[in-house]
Order: structure tokens, then sequence, then C-alpha cells
């Protein structure tokens, strides 16, 4: 349990840097620790598909390296050290920026020299005190078990989620208080990801940020993001698409809609997926001829998977793939995991979404009677 806490990636990790200076930017590091004159450094950042790409790379000679050039906008990257576990994240941007670092604790790593580091340096130091509260409890939680103290347990779990809501609070007010951080804008980022927040929450904390930091990629990010959960909203008319059925005809989310409609994304692979098919085919089954239409968008893999789950489970809807796993389709409905359904009007407008078992049916009934 202790594991689910939301603090350490975001509260040890990112060190970020930022400085109205345009002359580019100059980053001077010096090491501590036992390292080879001549050991290279990498400055590295991820790409659209998470991976992290080389930009530069230069070498340590007694214990100092040096990084130059120009960033229009800070942006995240990482320094790596050969041969020294860890990474040191950092955001480039124009200015000069200071990173001091031990050998064996990257981690711990200190930034200065321009305003974003300022800004940071408040936010690490109470949330490296939540973070250390959270180990300390989770020490305490294992030496309860294991004497089967249960009321030691009860106790530490209650203090647990105390804990966790504090460090919501304590996030949701350094954002509110600090528009102008990049560090408020990667807070808001992970919470879209991990859906602590809803989307009217995390809208108003968008909006609130500075016009630069919204400039930034992560402020790109997360717009994007925004509009994509905007456009398959309730109340939303669902975004049309096109894909090949089992027999390779192209067919439209308009082209079938009914009274309802059920666009539901699945996949052969997907076990809660089946477990929930025999509950959609009794639906299908009860509520077709009274105008329930069903759309199968199949995140598959492979051909031969996807066509014989349809034949196994008994889908007599409609169903089309482009066998691209989570593709430009998930992508365009925000779908993240499935199964993930949408219940559209007959006017192709979004009325529910993701309901399984009882509640679907429940829904149906009540929309076609």
């Amino acid at each position: 349990m202790m594991k689910k806490l939301i603090l350490p990636a975001l509260l040890l990790g990112l060190l970020v840097a930022c400085n109205t200076t345009t002359d580019g930017f100059k980053l001077e590091g010096n090491l501590s620790g036992e390292v080879e004159n001549g050991t290279q450094v990498f400055l590295k950042k991820t790409d659209e598909a998470n991976q992290l790409i080389e930009v530069d790379t230069t070498t340590l000679e007694n214990g100092k390296f040096t990084f130059t050039g120009s960033s229009g906008m800070p942006e995240l990257h990482y320094l790596l050290i050969n041969s020294v576990r860890g990474n040191i994240p950092v955001v480039i941007e124009n200015g000069t920026i200071e990173v001091s670092a031990q050998k064996d604790s990257l981690a711990f790593a200190k930034i200065k020299g321009t305003l974003q580091n300022d800004l940071f340096a408040g936010f690490l130091k109470e949330s490296r005190g939540l973070a250390n509260r959270a180990r300390s409890m989770s020490d305490e939680m294992r030496n309860a078990s294991a004497v089967q103290d249960t009321a030691a347990m009860n106790s530490l779990r209650d203090e647990y989620f105390e804990l966790q809501e504090e460090a919501k609070t304590f996030e949701l007010t350094f954002v509110k208080e600090n528009p102008e951080a990049l560090i408020s804008a990667l807070i808001i980022e992970k919470a879209l990801t991990t859906k602590v927040l809803s989307e009217k929450e995390i809208k108003e904390l968008y909006d609130a940020l500075s016009p630069s930091i919204k400039e930034t990629s992560v402020g790109q990010r997360i717009k994007t993001k925004l509009d994509k959960l905007v456009s398959t909203s309730i109340g939303e008319k669902a975004p049309n698409f096109s894909a090949p059925t089992p027999s390779g005809d192209e067919l439209a989310l308009n082209d079938v809609l009914g009274k309802v409609t059920i666009v539901d994304f699945w996949a052969a692979w997907c076990k809660p997926c089946r477990a929930e098919n025999p509950n959609v085919v009794k639906v299908y089954k009860k509520y077709h001829d009274k105008g329930l239409n069903i759309l199968g968008v199949s995140l598959d893999r492979r051909f031969e998977d996807w066509t014989k789950a349809i034949e196994d489970d008994g889908l007599e809807w409609n169903h089309v793939s482009n066998v691209k796993y989570f593709d430009e389709i998930a992508e365009l409905y925000n779908v993240k995991a499935i199964p993930a359904t949408f219940i559209l009007d007959e006017n192709g407008v979004i009325i529910a979404k993701n309901l399984r078992g009882p509640a679907l049916e429940n829904k149906i009934s009540e929309l076609l009677q």
C-alpha cells in the first residue's frame, strides 16, 4: 500500500531551472567522489516514445564538466555519468545553471543559479519531508505486520491516508501559488496522468498557469490531453472515425449510429474485456431490436486473435480495428486502458461512459424505454 503514495518520482526527481536571459545557457557541473578523468557525461531528454535520446556529451575533468548551448524555452533533460548509478533531472534553459552532486547520491544534487531553482528549492524541502515520513511509516508498517500488531497497523493506515491528503493539498497549493513555475506544470501533468483530480480541477489549474509556462513542452502536452478529454466528455459529440472491418471493408462510426450506440474499446488479450463480453452480449440481444447498436473497436495486435475472439465470444455486432494496439482511434478518444465504453444518443452525443455489468443494462434500458 505504501508504494502507492504519489510522492517519490516527483518529489525527489524533478530538478528544474528557468531564466529570462537570452544569451544561451551554461551548465557548470561539479561531482564529488572518485571518478576518473575523461569519464563521459551525457545530456539527454525523452522523445515522443518516452525513450532517452542523447542531446550532447562532454567529459569529466577533476570532478568538473560543462555544457553550453541555447534553449528556446525550458525543457526537462537528464544528466547521466558513465559508470555512475542514477541521473540528475534538470531543465535546460537560457542562463547559468550550477549543478553540485555527490557520486553516490545523484538524486540529491543541488542546482542553483536561476529563478525556477529557487521556486523548486522550497517545493523540494517540503516534499522531501513528506517522502521521509512516508518511508518511516512504511518501515513501521512492516514491523507491525511482522509481529501482527493489528492496532498499530490500523493506526498507521489512518496516518498514511492523512499523509496522502496532506501531500495532495501541498502540491495543489504550490501550483496555485506558483503559476510561473515549471514544476507546477509537471505536477498538473502527473495529476492528469494518475487521474487524482477531476478534468474540471485540472483545467482550472492549467488555465491559471502563466502564458510562458503554457508555451513549454509540458504545457503543450497538458493542453493536447485536455483538448482530447473535452472532446470525449459527456455532452460532447463523439469524434467520428473509420477503420477496417474483419472483412476488410471500411466502416465509420457515423454509419452505424442507432437510437443508442455503444462504442466498445476492447481486445482479445484483455481479460476484463473478455469477462464483460457475456454481459454485453446479453444487453445487445435484449435491446438491439429496440434501437441499440454496438461498434466494437479492437486494440489487438494480431488479426487472427481479434477475429477468433469475436467468434468465440459470440459478438454479433459491428467491429473495426487497425490491429495496431493503442492506435489513433484510442488516442482520439483518450483511451489509456480497456475496457472503455462510450454510450451515444441517436445524434452521436456522448451521454455516458465506462459502464459495466448491471449499470450498463440499467442505462440502456432507461434510454430505450
